[in-house]
């Protein structure tokens, strides 16, 4: 109540004029209730915390179903809390959430709601908005906010039935002079741990004599490797399906590492420039060739955060990844359109060593011209139109 204390002011003074006890006890009674809701709701806000609990990874089609609790550490009841909980429009409608209750002393409540996980992507939950306050409304509502939490919705992975691309070297292992490969059997040598190896690569003897962590270097040896470009340069792309185009490309990136790694279980690795959706700034995502399991979240995780933006075209990106990669990797660029220059970049991969395929994604069907291209370097070139030609890989 805005105008309380100028009515407590007015009722003191004709207490004092009128000299009748029986408004002094009113005014006073009337002061105690003032001074008990402003530190009862004080006490209430301080005490009351909140902790999500949730998935905080899901795939696109997934539902997520996020708890909320909510204790009262203090030894008063709180009479009432509203909470208002902000969420992204892409996983909820509408983009919030709202509960109120009354909680006791030491006494915890929970409610929950669900997030419909429709498309990839980083998104925050919160501000989680707290109001609270007395019974009978003297004091003011106080407000309080709690923190934001991320949930990361992975893109679709589609199941491919075979995947055929073209490769330079045997499935088995062979020796080799040659940097090319890695035998796990041969030890050669220490280096440091990168984000990506694999805890069994550990040395934990030479890690506890110099103090950091050193992984084994094995004897090069000949295996498939696969590597990803993914395009996510806004000029590649028809300007009137550039959004479905991308989502589609980035879809086709995350299925094949998917099918590499886990059914062919042989490294691939991911190498893109675009947006990261985390702070919104531009940036190359690059992640070696890898075959553990946790390496591939790790792609998927990347996937679910770029977005399209301006980039460095993809010509220049692939003869920039040709001083990184071992002979024979296999490069598979994805890209919403072929050009000239493309196909000159392919070419030059394909002369230092490397096996290449080319997706175009989304808009209209690749020209004679460029197919013509494609068959003279011996470049495979496949069209994906939609999600269903994914299913039919062959």
């Amino acid at each position: 109540m805005k105008q309380f204390i100028p009515f407590l002011l007015i009722l003191f003074l004709v207490a004092a004029v009128m000299r009748v006890d029986f408004f002094f006890t009113i005014a006073y009674l009337f002061f105690i209730l003032y001074v008990l809701a402003r530190l009862w709701t004080r006490n209430n806000l301080k005490h009351v915390k909140f902790h999500r609990r949730f998935v905080g990874r899901a795939f696109a089609g997934d539902e997520v179903t996020v708890r909320v609790q909510v204790v009262n550490g203090s030894r008063l009841p709180v009479p009432w809390v509203q909470v208002h909980e902000s969420l992204p429009v892409e996983l909820i409608s509408p983009p919030f959430h709202q509960e109120v209750f009354s909680i006791g002393p030491r006494e915890e409540r929970f409610f929950s709601y669900d997030l419909h996980c429709r498309r990839r992507g980083v998104y925050r939950l919160g501000p989680l908005n707290i109001q609270t306050g007395d019974v009978l409304g003297i004091e003011p509502p106080r407000r309080g906010e709690a923190g934001f939490d991320r949930i990361i919705v992975y893109p679709r992975v589609i199941h491919l039935p075979r995947l055929s691309l073209p490769t330079r070297s045997p499935q088995v292992a062979l020796a080799s002079r040659s940097p090319l490969f890695e035998d796990p059997a041969r030890v050669v040598g220490v280096r440091d741990y990168q984000r990506g190896d694999s805890p069994r690569r550990i040395h934990w003897t030479a890690t506890a004599s110099v103090g950091r962590l050193l992984v084994k270097q094995y004897q090069p040896a000949i295996a498939r490797e696969t590597l990803i470009v993914l395009d996510l340069n806004a000029a590649a792309y028809d300007p009137r399906s550039r959004l479905d185009a991308t989502e589609l490309a980035i879809t086709v990136a995350a299925s094949l590492a998917h099918h590499i790694s886990v059914r062919q279980r042989l490294p691939v690795g991911l190498t893109t420039e675009a947006l990261d959706a985390v702070d919104d700034e531009r940036r190359e995502f690059y992640l070696p060739p890898r075959a553990a399991r946790g390496h591939l979240m790790h792609v998927l995780e990347t996937l679910a955060r770029v977005q399209i933006g301006p980039a460095a075209p993809l010509p220049q990106r692939l003869r920039r990844e040709r001083t990184r990669l071992a002979w024979g990797t296999t490069v598979v660029a994805i890209t919403g359109g072929a050009t000239d220059d493309l196909f000159e970049g392919l070419a030059v991969l394909r002369q230092a060593g490397f096996a290449v395929t080319l997706i175009l994604v989304g808009g209209a069907a690749a020209s004679a011209q460029a197919r013509r291209h494609a068959a003279l370097l011996g470049v495979p070139l496949r069209q994906i139109w939609r999600q269903q030609d994914l299913e039919q890989w062959v």
